[in-house]
């Protein structure tokens, strides 16, 4: 079995948190980044976005992976787009190196027999998201290959509820708190059209 416990692990702590498969364009512009992220396009290798708050750093973060340099500033700065790969754990900061690093143990999940309810739930609730969202269905066959990461990568949802998703090592139970999320989300916007129209007839939203 391979060591999942990687040393000297690029990390950028942030106000946000990323999922794999979520797409996150950054904006680099402190010089110890910009030499992290020329190491990172060098080796074509990840780094780790980690949410930062004032408490301190989460323990799980997400690995990403740049995918496409969208601009070079003559100053030094990057606009690039990354994606998401894999979930970690930090097991101990480091500081002997010109930018944030860690040692980190790239998670698993726990073996388990996949619910075929649970995933079609799953999947309903996300396609009446899409629709509502887009006027436009999902198409099945994708949609019916897609897990819960790949879905709520799409969707914009709170901090906790993304980190929510990383922290769990079941895909069955990440299934489960998504189904909860796409719900919820429709409710929003249901909420949102209802109090549009009512700005449009009244000039003012009521609530309650």
């Amino acid at each position: 079995m391979p060591d999942r416990t990687v040393q000297d692990f690029p990390i950028f702590p942030l106000g946000l948190v990323a999922l794999p498969h979520e797409y996150v364009p950054l904006h680099i512009f402190e010089e110890r980044y910009r030499t992290m992220f020329a190491e990172c396009l060098e080796r074509d290798s990840e780094f780790g976005i980690v949410w930062a708050t004032d408490d301190g750093l989460h323990a799980t973060g997400c690995a990403c992976r740049i995918t496409k340099v969208i601009e070079r500033m003559e100053d030094g700065r990057l606009n690039v787009l990354t994606r998401g790969t894999r979930p970690f754990r930090i097991v101990e900061e480091q500081d002997d190196l010109a930018y944030p690093a860690a040692t980190v143990e790239f998670l698993e999940d726990k073996l388990e027999v996949p619910d075929a309810v649970v995933s079609d739930a799953a999947r309903a609730a996300y396609a009446v998201l899409v629709v509502e969202a887009t006027d436009s269905e999902p198409d099945e066959e994708e949609l019916a290959g897609k897990t819960a990461y790949e879905m709520a990568a799409t969707v914009d949802f709170g901090l906790d509820a993304k980190q929510g998703l990383l922290d769990l090592r079941s895909e069955n139970a990440r299934l489960r708190l998504a189904t909860r999320l796409f719900k919820a989300a429709v409710k929003r916007l249901d909420f949102v059209e209802r109090a549009q129209a009512r700005a449009r007839s009244n000039g003012k939203v009521r609530f309650g």
